[in-house]
């Protein structure tokens, strides 16, 4: 790779530009989460993606993975916890008061393997 440089008074400085066709508009929760946790505590990380436009495709994959993983728990969840439709439809409230413990448990779970890691 070679870097052209332009003077700038006493200095040469390199041409570098940045590809500026980042569309948040397709990250979702948990890479939003994850472009923020990277901003304001993994610096050099945050950094080193983004001058090297990785920053895009690695907040999708970790949106993806994580979506992926949120279902596939919630699943498992509410099935090692015996959540039927059978209970939705005796007891509501009780369903939706389990599937809100679910839906924390596989929040934090997510947030601690994928996000702030």
């Amino acid at each position: 790779m070679e870097i052209e440089y332009h003077k700038v008074g006493d200095y040469y400085l390199p041409n570098l530009y940045l590809d500026t066709n980042f569309d948040y508009s397709k990250i979702g929760k948990y890479g939003r989460l994850r472009f923020q946790f990277l901003k304001e505590h993994k610096k050099a990380e945050y950094i080193i993606l983004f001058m090297n436009n990785k920053l895009q495709d690695h907040l999708l994959e970790i949106d993806i993975i994580a979506n992926n993983k949120f279902e596939f728990l919630m699943k498992e969840f509410a099935k090692r916890e015996n959540i039927t439709e059978d209970l939705k439809v005796k007891d509501q409230l009780k369903w939706v008061g389990l599937m809100n413990n679910i839906k924390n448990s596989v929040q934090e779970i997510i947030f601690k393997e994928l996000i702030y890691v």
